[in-house]
């Protein structure tokens, strides 16, 4: 049987914070790490030096494992590499691209593997080139999603590798986290449910909105470009999928509407014509509190629903 997450990057709970671009910066990432999960720095869209900084900046703000996200879409992804084998986090995850041309630099770095996948194929694939684990996504995640759900990845990746498998898409209390484990997951990634963690730098209009917002608020862009992303309902998705299903929009215009409305809406806060990426778990989100706050009662309602599942009878 595979190893718990916890084991392969010698954290404390099998919870993982997702790499989320213009969000995941070394505050939230020590602050997960310090509480027992395993924080996550993101590269997406980044430069070369800022990564290079906020690794250095987290390792003054925990001593406990963490990872960068390295993005395989974005242009500078060799020099990303460069700065991440030298700098050394704990490991890396990797999307968006092909990951297996990248393990045997980070390996020989000391660096722990851990590829995002979305099917079985892929995950086939990673495995068998040598993957320490990996981060299974299911639909439901916010930000750039595949085309099969939670479960039905769930229930066909697990049983196919025998390596860690970290669920992601959806989860954001103890049941989901309960539920991932009886089916053989290593653990579970999060990432809409740190962006109202108070450590989180998001701007505060996204906490706001997300907060707000019920279960049905997600939309999906980009199923026409081949590049779907998952997102809150606004002013911009809307019209970007109106955009897409009338079919008069070219694919050039509708990448160049896209590009740079995440930052827009993550950093600028404008959450009307930015992307404003999240997950469709969204009820769970009732305030704003602390990381630690966030995974203490996510383990003990896990361990609750664990203690509680033992004693049902079928």
């Amino acid at each position: 049987m595979p190893k718990m997450i916890t084991e392969v990057l010698g954290v404390q709970y099998p919870i993982v914070q997702g790499g989320m671009a213009w969000v995941s910066e070394a505050k939230l990432t020590a602050a997960v790490s310090n509480a027992g999960g395993a924080g996550i720095i993101s590269s997406g869209g980044r430069t070369t030096d800022f990564v290079r900084d906020q690794i250095r900046l987290t390792k003054t703000l925990t001593d406990k494992p963490f990872g960068v996200n390295m993005m395989l879409m974005a242009p500078n992804k060799d020099e990303i590499l460069k700065v991440l084998c030298e700098e050394k986090p704990a490991f890396v995850t990797l999307g968006a691209g092909n990951p297996v041309p990248y393990f045997k630099a980070l390996h020989s770095a000391g660096i722990k593997v851990i590829p995002v996948i979305p099917n079985v194929k892929l995950a086939k694939r990673v495995a068998d080139a040598g993957a320490d684990a990996m981060v299974a996504e299911g639909m439901e995640a916010g930000g750039h999603i595949g085309v099969l759900s939670t479960m039905a990845l769930m229930e066909q990746v697990i049983p196919a590798v025998n390596i860690p498998v970290i669920m992601a898409g959806g989860f954001a209390d103890g049941r989901g986290l309960a539920a991932a484990l009886l089916m053989g997951a290593a653990g579970i990634q999060m990432g809409t449910r740190f962006l109202v963690a108070e450590e989180c730098q998001v701007h505060k209009n996204v906490k706001e909105k997300l907060l707000q917002a019920i279960d049905t608020d997600t939309i999906v862009t980009g199923y026409t470009l081949g590049a779907a992303v998952r997102g809150l309902k606004n002013k911009f998705s809307q019209d970007f999928v109106t955009k897409e299903n009338l079919g008069t929009t070219t694919k050039e215009q509708l990448i160049k509407m896209a590009t740079g409305t995440n930052k827009l809406a993550a950093v600028d806060g404008d959450i009307e014509n930015g992307m404003v990426q999240a997950g469709q778990t969204l009820t769970l989100l009732n305030k704003v509190e602390p990381a630690k706050t966030i995974i203490t009662s996510i383990i003990a309602e896990a361990k609750l629903t664990l203690k509680q599942a033992a004693d049902i009878k079928i």
